[in-house]
């Protein structure tokens, strides 16, 4: 492969072994193992790394599986390199893969491939590999025997993978191995966005000579090269080297490198190729592995004779930290050269036990219109279509799919799709209803039966409709008749199909004998009721009995178990409107308490409301359906007459934007509370979109929004704006999107369709202002928080960015990790946003960081592990140091 992203071995013995671990166990739950080309429905459980293999037949359509030559295969062979799938027909052919974590997550991807000679030509091929729309490597074979690997650390913005590969001329591309493994999100994590590919992964010290070190601990599954030198070991293999975020296997950190001669510096190098400009990034791993007592082992660390790069650096005794740069080494030069020095106070030589190195990789995280993405899957899944339908339908361009015409956007959208003869069966599937942009339709000559669906004149742009050769039934809807009237709807060769107002005039001649039969039958049931009706009526006058209540609502408005109150109520439980504690778009906010004690917060409109009655109606009806712990709980509500009032749980420390500019020192929040907040918000904005059915978008997500409890319980509130989503568009559209300045999703203003990704854009700037302590707009300058954010990303002047308020106390990775998240929720397009329920996974990592973060502990002259010392730090061990790319 280009530029050594391609590692190579020659297959001499079965990969090294060591003890189990148990979190190997919880790990493979994020594992997806595949071994290409064995027979459908296989799977097994290797025998020396315990991982599952299962087969490739529901990842990919295309392909024929081939053993590879009997001389190439030996009894120390790994089973999952004895056969391949080979694809000798189409450009492009992908595998999808699907984590369960879904996307904005961090995956280690590998695959592997052995020729063998599996198609007896003896001629190895080269081919490109492609992850989603970009190229990842071009895979060259060189010798039949030999495995070559491209692996890469990336992190989608889509739920599905696409893993492909594409014909250069040069041979058939194969497969023989293809893997994910789910990454803690925390780690490899460069301060600049984008992916890593590996260039080179070594353990220090080891034993080994030729064999790669593949241990059953390592709960990613990584590979580590042997990299032979002087070498110190611990007496044994211990668990506690994996308690970092890296979870490094103990046999790899067991062992160090030192120098020949301890007084001598310890040196090595790492030779590189590819383009001048690349970037590279490097991972090292230390532990003490001897009981020094009372010596000290203390070094600093140069590349390339700079002295800057880090340090002093002292291990730990059987435990792991990682050291990495804050930024990037320059790849101009064709060589990596380290010089590890001990200082002046170290009393034994400078060790390494493991290292990594790579590559960024910026892809251009582009992909076709989501909702389009979705609608052809299920249409390819609906009718079983055999073309070559895989990978991103529209990109790259001269990949995109068979009778896929896309618009030239950078996230394109499919124009045109012809279906002609491709033996489709059945109904006209609903989607294509979704294809909002598709101008053209042909589905000739297929075998589709059932009726002309009417959401054809509903397709905005659609211009032309060809179902000519089918055998539709029924009438053609008016309103499809109408949309193509310039004769650009092509219905012919339907036997049972009726395409003119014939139908239309065949039912009303019929509608003429039918009405007045049942007029007659109707006026004798009415009769019989009216007859009925006065029977029952004189039977329970006696026991009536008159009251006078005050104006009740109608039958079907907002009865759901909540309790009514009078205005005459209401005005004794708030002791006649004497205490005022807020004000919204409806009007005052007052405090009440009822007969039994209990505060409540009266919401009463008033007459000069900007928000009409209907908005407040429509506030209780939706708080009657839902009911969850950080969601206000709706006690009860009025409406007497022209009075309307809304009657809550009391939030006795009032709403997050007023707490997070409060300048009393008492009142500032501190980490842990702001994090528990979020996670509290997000609870209930996540049950509102994903536990309602259909889902439900706030619309006005934002700080004066959420309120506390006395024990600082975040509940989401205000939900007079908010909209049920049609469950098949999960969209809404709105001439005038409502919202409040400086949360509103830009997307939807500019479009006027409103989505659940909406309430995600507004939950971003809330979080913003959580960590940043800023309100959403500032005054003066009228600055948005983002565009006030973002030059302190880029400098990843994380001191600035946080609070000032909190002092530094807080966890950096946590920070980090907040912050990154936020601006993920805070893209541009929607599309590019999380998901509610991977926002609320992210902010409970964030929030288990901050409350298990260990004590400061202290490297050198330098205090590690507070996250209060980035900016002074040139080096960083095991602290994540910037915004990971989504």
């Amino acid at each position: 492969m280009d530029g050594g992203l391609i590692l190579t071995w020659l297959i001499v013995l079965p990969m090294i072994i060591s003890l189990h671990n148990s979190e190997w166990v919880s790990a493979k739950e994020g594992f997806i193992s595949i071994d290409c080309g064995i027979a459908p429905g296989s799977d097994y459980i290797d025998g020396e790394t315990e991982i599952y293999y299962t087969s490739d037949t529901r990842f990919i359509d295309t392909g024929i599986n081939y053993d590879v030559s009997p001389e190439y295969i030996f009894e120390d062979t790994d089973q999952h390199l004895i056969n391949v799938r080979s694809f000798p027909e189409g450009d492009r052919n992908c595998y999808t893969l699907q984590p369960a974590q879904g996307k904005n997550h961090k995956y280690l991807i590998r695959a592997s491939f052995m020729y063998g000679n599996y198609d007896s030509k003896n001629q190895p091929p080269i081919f490109k590999l492609y992850l989603g729309v970009d190229e990842w490597a071009t895979v060259r074979i060189e010798k039949a025997i030999e495995i070559s690997m491209a692996e890469i650390i990336h992190i989608p913005i889509t739920d599905d993978i696409d893993v492909c590969l594409v014909n250069t001329g040069l041979g058939t591309p194969f497969i023989s191995v293809l893997e994910l493994r789910q990454l803690n999100d925390s780690i490899y994590s460069p301060p600049e966005p984008g992916s890593l590919l590996l260039r080179g992964r070594f353990d220090f010290g080891t034993q080994q000579d030729l064999y790669a070190i593949r241990d059953k601990d390592d709960v990613y599954d990584r590979i580590w090269e042997p990299a032979n030198s002087e070498s110190i070991s611990s007496p044994l293999v211990n668990s506690s080297f994996s308690t970092s975020d890296y979870k490094l296997p103990g046999i790899v950190m067991a062992t160090a490198a030192t120098p020949a001669d301890e007084n001598e510096p310890l040196g090595f190098s790492f030779l590189i190729a590819g383009h001048p400009s690349q970037k590279l990034y490097v991972y090292m791993h230390f532990a003490e592995v001897e009981d020094l007592k009372g010596q000290i082992r203390e070094f600093t660390i140069s590349v390339n004779d700079d002295e800057s790069f880090g340090g002093p650096v002292a291990p730990r005794y059987l435990l792991s930290d990682t050291v990495y740069s804050k930024y990037s080494l320059n790849g101009s030069i064709n060589r990596l050269s380290f010089s590890l020095k001990r200082t002046n106070r170290s009393t034994l030589p400078p060790i390494i036990n493991a290292m990594e190195v790579y590559r960024l990789k910026e892809f251009s995280q582009s992909s076709t219109q989501q909702n389009d993405v979705d609608a052809i899957k299920r249409i390819k899944s609906g009718y079983a279509v055999s073309s070559n339908w895989q990978g991103d339908p529209c990109l790259p361009m001269k990949y995109q799919w068979d009778g896929l015409t896309c618009s030239q956007d950078t996230s394109p959208s499919i124009i045109s799709l012809n279906l002609s003869s491709s033996n489709l069966s059945g109904n006209i599937l609903t989607s294509f209803s979704s294809l909002r942009s598709l101008q053209n339709l042909d589905l000739s000559y297929n075998n589709l039966t059932g009726p002309v669906p009417e959401f054809f004149a509903d397709l905005p742009s659609l211009k032309t409709l060809n179902l000519t050769g089918n055998n539709l039934t029924g009438s053609v809807p008016q309103a499809v008749i109408d949309k193509f009237k310039d004769g650009t709807l092509s219905l012919g060769e339907n036997p049972n199909l009726c395409q003119s107002d014939s139908c239309q005039r065949k039912k009303k001649k019929e509608n003429k004998f039918l009405v007045p039969v049942l007029i007659s039958v109707l006026s004798v049931i009415i009769l019989i009721l009216i007859a009925a009706l006065a029977i029952i009526r004189k039977l329970t006058k006696r026991r009536e009995t008159r009251e006078t209540v005050s104006e009740r609502p109608k039958e079907g408005s907002l009865k759901s178990g909540n309790s009514e109150f009078t205005f005459s109520d209401v005005a004794t439980i708030t002791n006649y409107f004497s205490r005022t504690i807020g004000r919204g778009g409806f009007g005052q906010v007052y405090l009440g308490t009822l007969t039994d004690g209990t505060q409540v917060a009266v919401k009463m409109r008033s007459q000069s409301s900007i928000q009409s009655p209907k908005a407040l109606q429509a506030e209780a009806k939706l708080l009657t359906r839902v009911h969850h712990k950080n969601l206000v709980r709706l006690i009860g509500y009025c409406k007497d007459g022209t009075h309307m009032a809304l009657i809550y749980e009391y939030m006795s420390n009032g709403n997050l934007q007023n707490k997070l500019l409060g300048r009393e020192a008492a009142d500032v929040l501190n980490w842990k509370q702001r994090l528990q907040i979020a996670v509290d918000a997000a609870h209930g904005l996540e049950y509102l979109h994903n536990g309602c059915k259909p889902p439900i978008v706030h619309r006005d997500m934002k700080s004066s929004n959420i309120l506390l409890t006395e024990t600082l319980q975040a509940k989401v509130a205000d939900f007079g704006m908010s909209r049920d989503l049609a469950i098949e568009s999960g969209a809404f559209i709105s001439t005038v999107p409502a919202g409040t300045p400086g949360y509103l999703d830009p997307e939807y203003q500019s479009t006027g369709i409103l989505n659940k990704k909406s309430d995600v854009y507004s939950f971003g700037i809330v979080l913003l202002e959580l960590i940043t302590g800023q309100p959403a707009i500032k005054n003066p300058g009228n600055i948005h928080i983002v565009g006030w954010v973002s030059p302190m990303i880029k400098r990843g002047d994380m001191r600035s960015i946080v609070d000032p308020r909190l002092q530094g106390a807080f966890n950096a990775n946590s920070a980090w990790k907040a912050l990154e998240l936020a601006l993920a929720c805070v893209a541009l397009t929607g599309m590019q946003r999380p998901d509610m329920s991977h926002v609320l996974e992210d902010l409970k990592e964030c929030l288990e960081m901050e409350v298990t973060s260990r004590r400061i502990q202290s490297v050198g002259s330098h205090s590690i592990g507070s996250g209060n010392s980035l900016d002074d730090l040139p080096l960083i061990l095991g602290t994540q140091l910037g915004p990971r790319a989504r």
